[in-house]
Order: C-alpha cells, then sequence, then structure tokens
C-alpha cells in the first residue's frame, strides 16, 4: 500500500512520455532537498487530459498515470511553480471536478 503525507502538483505542462527517472530529475530541480519520502508529486500533460503521479516510498519509487474518460480534462493550474494540496482538493482533482475553492481551512501552499 502507498502511503501518501503531501501531495505536490507540478504546475505547468510536463511532457509525460517522460518515465519515472525524468519526471524524478524534474523533482529533484525543482523541489528543494529533492524527491521527500511519502510525498506524491503530479504531473498532467499539456491538455490536462492525464496525470503521471511519482511517489517516494522506503522501498523505491511508485509511477500511477491516470485518465479521464471521453473529453473531460483535469482543473489543472497553469502558471509555474508547484502546488501543496489536501487530500480533500486531491480527491476533487482526480474526479476531473475544481478543487481550487475545496478544505478552505487549509491554505494552498504554492512554491
Amino acid at each position: 500500500m502507498i502511503r501518501v503525507e503531501s501531495i505536490w502538483l507540478a504546475c505547468g505542462v510536463s511532457d509525460l512520455r517522460a518515465g519515472m527517472d525524468t519526471l524524478l530529475a524534474r523533482v529533484v530541480r525543482g523541489f528543494e532537498g529533492g524527491a521527500q519520502m511519502n510525498t506524491a508529486y503530479v504531473f498532467a500533460n499539456r491538455g490536462a487530459t492525464r496525470l503521471k503521479v511519482l511517489v517516494a516510498d522506503s522501498a523505491g519509487l511508485w509511477l500511477c498515470t491516470r485518465r479521464l474518460g471521453s473529453r473531460a480534462r483535469f482543473a489543472w493550474p497553469d502558471h509555474e511553480g508547484a502546488v501543496e494540496v489536501s487530500a480533500a482538493q486531491w480527491d476533487w482533482l482526480v474526479a476531473g471536478a475544481p478543487w481550487q475553492h475545496v478544505g478552505h481551512s487549509r491554505p494552498i501552499r504554492v512554491v
């Protein structure tokens, strides 16, 4: 089972043809301290129709893909940088729903 303690969106566009090593290199370059244990790093393609999730745990790395059916798109930030989201916001995001105003008690952290 994958245990995730925090979720970070790598905002902007990512080339999802990239594999695990390329995405990990982007995490190392873009996030202070590199890949943190039990942290999910999420990337989206140009059309925001697919996501890739990279998670580091004590045994290695997980790489998962999510694609919505039909012509649906993820509500993906178009600015550069990174955004930390809550578990509730994540649930809305992967369902293809607007997530930015979910869970106002915990502010979105932008890096």
